[in-house]
């Protein structure tokens, strides 16, 4: 029931009400960041979404103008081209507000996979092998409040997404939110670009992490469906 009709009616309440509140925080970025650096306020890509539907996907603009548009950040040298005002946004999760409009149009969720560039194709399909596409991406997710930027392997990646969407339940979606704030408050797990990328010792401990993550959200799920058979 949560899964196919409270999980949408709270996104919908949840993004309506926070474009609300922050509607005048929001204006004051967008004019900050038009002000500080060229081009438009709002970056708008488009990426891949539920059931391998592409949709309109914003964020504050955090980048210069001249930086690559369809390329997700860790396949180039983001840091070369992120503005001052960009940092701390990017720092702070404030660029990612604008997609509590994807949520609100459906486009979104406000916990699931996070939605990739329409380019990246392996991910792509290794999202649809393990059942992540059938859900609507996310605000925020599992892979995100363990790992976020430092889990560089996409098999494991979809992997966790895929777990993810075996087994949606208020709960767990809660306990992702609450993580999320956890997470964005102390900077966990925050790189740039393609740092963690050029460190291979950096990917090889967060690999291994996101292999005990999987684990331990699998050996989660299966009890769970013990559970309800017995």
């Amino acid at each position: 029931m949560y899964r196919h009709f409270f999980k949408r009616l709270f996104d919908i309440i949840f993004s309506l009400v926070a474009l609300i509140i922050l509607a005048f925080p929001m204006l004051i970025i967008a004019i900050v960041v038009k002000c500080t650096s060229k081009g438009p306020a709002i970056f708008v890509q488009e990426r891949m979404g539920r059931k391998g539907k592409p949709f309109k996907f914003y964020k504050f603009r955090s980048m210069r103008i001249e930086a690559p548009h369809d390329l997700a950040t860790r396949e180039i040298h983001s840091e070369d081209y992120i503005t001052k005002v960009g940092a701390f946004l990017r720092k702070t999760s404030m660029d990612e507000l604008p997609q509590l409009w994807c949520i609100l149009k459906g486009d979104m969720s406000l916990i699931g996979p996070r939605p990739v560039v329409c380019c990246e194709t392996d991910l792509i399909e290794k999202r649809v092998q393990t059942g992540a596409d059938l859900v609507r991406p996310g605000l925020t997710g599992l892979a995100q409040v363990r790992l976020r930027d430092r889990l560089t392997d996409m098999s494991l990646k979809a992997e966790i997404d895929g777990e993810y969407a075996k087994k949606i339940t208020f709960w767990g979606d809660l306990k992702i939110f609450c993580q999320t704030i956890f997470v964005v408050f102390r900077n966990d797990n925050f790189v740039e670009g393609t740092a963690v990328m050029e460190d291979e010792e950096m990917a090889k401990s967060e690999n291994t992490q996101a292999v005990e993550t999987l684990e331990e959200v699998a050996v989660a799920n299966a009890k769970d469906e013990q559970e309800q058979v017995s």
